[in-house]
């Protein structure tokens, strides 16, 4: 998720695409948040990593 994030704002930022910047915004943040919360070693979606 956090390289589709990033994807989405580098392609929302070269085309002036504010929909893209926003949406690539918030699944970057998403991603983070599951990241930090599976490294801790919480349970993510049943799962134990997330990667």
């Amino acid at each position: 998720m956090i390289a589709l994030g990033v994807v989405l704002l580098i392609i929302g930022f070269l085309f002036h695409l504010s929909i893209l910047w926003t949406i690539g915004i918030i699944v970057l943040v998403i991603g983070a948040i599951l990241w930090i919360l599976g490294a801790m070693g919480h349970a993510v979606g049943g799962r134990r990593h997330y990667w």
